[in-house]
């Protein structure tokens, strides 16, 4: 057994600069414009209408989600939960 510490390295310069607030901005709105693509499509799905409702119920409830992140991100503080 050893009782040596690794040394962590700092993250690399290119992570850092996606960690800001107009990149992750933008990545939540991506993320956001995506599920709600998702949730249209999963509409139209030739399946059992409890598994569509379902299943659309999950993605409106993200699409919720990402706009909460997004209300937090934009005030600068937490939004209420939804």
């Amino acid at each position: 057994m050893s009782n040596v510490v690794p040394f962590r390295r700092p993250a690399s310069i290119t992570i850092r600069a996606r960690c800001d607030v107009v990149s992750v901005a933008d990545d939540l709105f991506a993320a956001l414009d995506g599920l709600q693509d998702l949730a249209e499509r999963a509409a139209l799905m030739n399946r059992p209408a409890p598994e569509i409702d379902a299943m659309v119920q999950g993605l409106l409830e993200a699409v919720g989600a990402v706009e909460r992140a997004l209300d937090c991100l934009g005030e600068g503080s937490e939004a209420a939960p939804g």
